[in-house]
């Protein structure tokens, strides 16, 4: 039976370059956001969305990203009301991609609100990404070309790190990449996981 790491930190942590050496460990890599994104292009999803946020989130026919992002992290009610509609849609698509990787001992779910979704209940181990907030602050305005301010209201949506690294098997600080590299190795020996499985 095929077990799942769940890696986790909050937004600017680095989770992703932390997923990618897993990644180029050999160890198969599930980004939850991206599952998001594919399947928030499904008719279904965006019918939902529709009926729970309006035709004004929309350019036409076309879901716009950056409206429904303004509403939803600014109000933790209507950030639920999403959840609910786009959750089951990614276990769904993650299932679907477990298939695929069946013969692997272990595979990476890579989600920033695995605690807040609850999805934390069906790894088998937890990793906790972690850097220090300023780093974070900077390292997001420079990703996403947005503002302290809008980094700071979606900080406040998801838990802290004392919260997430209390319910951790494992914490990486992702502040200096060479040592947040012998970190992933480290885990790896640890869990006694072959590097470059096929």
């Amino acid at each position: 039976m095929t077990k799942v790491i769940g890696l986790t930190g909050g937004i600017g942590s680095g989770k992703t370059t932390i997923a990618n050496y897993f990644a180029a460990m050999g160890i198969p890599v599930y980004i939850a956001d991206d599952g998001a994104k594919r399947v928030m292009q499904s008719d279904v999803i965006l019918k939902e969305v529709k009926a729970v946020f309006g035709q004004d989130i929309f350019d036409g026919q076309v879901l716009n990203r950056a409206k429904l992002a303004q509403i939803v992290f600014n109000d933790k009610e209507q950030l639920a009301k999403l959840n609910a509609i786009v959750h089951p849609a990614v276990k769904q698509d993650f299932e679907l991609w477990m298939k695929e990787y069946k013969n692997f001992d272990y595979v990476i779910y890579e989600a920033a609100i695995l605690f807040e979704s609850g999805r934390y209940k069906e790894c088998d181990v937890i990793i906790t990404v972690t850097a220090p907030e300023e780093v974070r602050i900077e390292r997001v305005i420079e990703r996403d070309k947005t503002t302290r301010e809008q980094v700071l209201s979606r900080m406040k949506m998801q838990w802290n790190d004392e919260k997430r690294i209390s319910m951790s098997n494992f914490v990486i600080n992702n502040d200096n990449l060479k040592i947040a590299k012998e970190e992933v190795v480290k885990i790896l020996k640890i869990l006694n996981i072959k590097q470059n499985q096929s």
